[in-house]
């Protein structure tokens, strides 16, 4: 018992070391382009965009925020880009759940660096996955220029997000935007695109080229305001909708607007009145560790009253199956087990290893799922599926392949979150970016990659050392450790949830215990959208 407590603890400090790091971290971000810049948006009369974004929510209603590491520790050469120059929040704005999408000024003027297309992509992915309504506060100069040729031409780049507008339009989801500073160039479509747009007097303004390039391109002198002002967009060109004093004025309008928006249709998602798990779900950080542990102990903790209903309990049991509910909402949960457990037909099975039966039943779960109208909800902490002949000889490739194929098919919507290892092929049956999960988060632990580090090194070192032998080159034990070492540090260095997380391969890195949190808010954006298409696995490996 005391050896228990002992790596509890242990596990425990880990947990909170790396949740205090991450809230650090998180707070550098939430400075945007520091102190100074946001004293002058002050000075302007302006709010920064968090205050915006805080302003225009519902003061008690939850809020998840997506993409906060979005651009961390990248661009150094260019002064770094945090935050990708965007918050986006899913929040309640009148009672009703919506995106918000601010730019932040105090980032290089709020420039669209490559991560930010891909951040402001990530909103409208999800608008249009959960049909919700979205609402642009934006404020500016357009895309950043030195590195125009990585976020204007391509089909992912800067001019989907119109192409996304029109989209959405025409799928009937509500989009409201409000000009609170510079919107020029292309993106002047984005809020006239829209379904209704604002514009604070004095500070916003939008035109598709501002005074100096219409000095170089046609001789005209004018000033921007007269150009592209409030006045100019409200009286002369009705380009806008509603002329707004300040800030306050334009996001209360927004409240007041988004007040009067009818109900959704709903998809039918199965709720009851919540219930918080029976277990402290702070104990999952002491329970959470590298080695082995149990995953129900874990699943305890976050659903509702503890309780849950095991598809399937003695089979396959290097996954757990599991109905319950979070927050209310009926789920299927899938859990890679992480302890070591004994097949019935005698076999010892790695814990947060994938093997054949455990495929097997995972696929006709999540089938179950699908023909029952049931979120499904992924649990990963999985290093890959099992090899060496024994597995290749039952076929698990066929069982990976039945798992992938009725994931990927699934029209219930999927949520994915990462409490420790996502490798490989793992990673995708699991539910990983690729699969189109409606939100995926890491807990503070996660690592992503396609094998461990570790693995990873010995490979490519024991590739080295044969093509130098065919040379007829021996390799000395130092090289030999050097290599390793390079590898393992370039992979561990890219394995981390930061890493992720800033390229948007993960929405956010959460505190484990917001877990609940965001599936629930994630269930209530999915209910937004009516499921119209059949389930169909096609031509599945049997």
């Amino acid at each position: 018992k005391n050896n228990m407590d002992l790596e509890f603890n242990k596990n425990d400090d880990k947990m909170r070391l790396l949740i205090s790091q991450m809230e650090q971290r998180l707070n550098k971000i939430y400075e945007g382009g520091g102190k100074k810049r946001i004293e002058k948006l002050h000075e302007q009369g302006k709010m920064s965009a968090r205050e915006r974004i805080d302003f225009l929510l519902d003061k008690d209603a939850p809020r998840f925020e997506m993409g906060a590491f979005a651009g961390y520790e990248m661009y150094a050469e260019h002064g770094g880009c945090p935050g990708g120059g965007v918050v986006i929040v899913i929040g309640y704005v009148s009672g009703k759940q919506c995106i918000v999408v601010a730019n932040d000024a105090t980032v290089k003027a709020g420039a669209w660096f490559p991560i930010t297309g891909k951040k402001n992509l990530r909103a409208q992915e999800i608008a249009m996955e959960n049909r919700l309504p979205i609402i642009y506060l934006v404020d500016s100069a357009g895309v950043y220029l030195p590195m125009q040729d990585e976020i204007f031409p391509d089909k992912e780049h800067f001019g989907r997000i119109f192409r996304n507008n029109a989209i959405m339009s025409g799928m009937g989801i509500l989009q409201i935007s409000a000009v609170m500073g510079s919107c020029v160039a292309g993106g002047a479509y984005l809020p006239i695109m829209s379904d209704e747009a604002m514009i604070v007097d004095k500070t916003g303004s939008i035109f598709l080229a501002g005074s100096y390039l219409v000095k170089a391109a046609i001789g005209e002198n004018i000033d921007n305001e007269t150009l592209g002002g409030a006045t100019t967009h409200c009286e002369i060109s009705g380009v806008t909708d509603y002329k707004c004093k300040d800030d306050a004025d334009c996001l209360t309008r927004i409240r007041n607007i988004m007040s009067k928006v009818g109900d959704y249709d709903k998809a039918g998602f199965n709720r009851e009145t919540p219930v918080m798990p029976k277990k402290d779900p702070k104990e999952v950080y002491g329970i959470l560790n590298d080695k082995q542990y149990e995953m129900r102990e874990i699943i305890e903790r976050i659903v509702d009253n503890g309780e849950h209903e095991e598809y399937k309990e003695l089979y396959g049991q290097s996954i757990v199956c599991t109905y319950a509910r979070i927050d209310g909402w009926a789920v299927g949960i899938v859990a890679n087990q992480r302890k070591v457990v004994k097949s019935k037909k005698g076999e010892m099975q790695f814990g947060g290893v994938i093997y054949s039966d455990s495929a097997d039943k995972a696929a006709r779960f999540i089938m179950n799922c699908n023909q029952k109208k049931i979120p499904l909800v992924f649990l990963q902490d999985a290093t890959g599926f099992m090899v060496g002949s024994r597995s290749e000889h039952g076929g698990i490739i066929k069982d990976g392949a039945k798992l992938v194929n009725a994931m990927a098919n699934s029209v219930v919507p999927k949520f994915t979150i990462i409490l420790g290892n996502s490798y490989g092929a793992a990673n995708y049956a699991m539910c990983g970016k690729a699969y189109d999960p409606r939100l995926i988060v890491g807990w503070p632990t996660a690592q992503v990659a396609v094998m461990g580090g570790a693995q990873a090194a010995k490979v490519l070192v024991q590739i080295e050392v044969a093509s130098l032998k065919a040379k007829g080159e021996e390799i000395t034990p130092e090289k030999e450790a050097e290599l390793y070492n390079k590898t393992k540090d370039k992979y561990d260095a890219q394995t981390t949830p930061y890493y992720a997380a800033s390229r948007i391969w993960l929405d956010a890195i959460i505190d484990p215990v917001d877990t609940r949190k965001v599936i629930s808010m994630g269930i209530e954006a999915a209910n937004h959208s009516p499921i119209t298409k059949a389930y169909n696995v096609g031509v599945i490996q049997t």
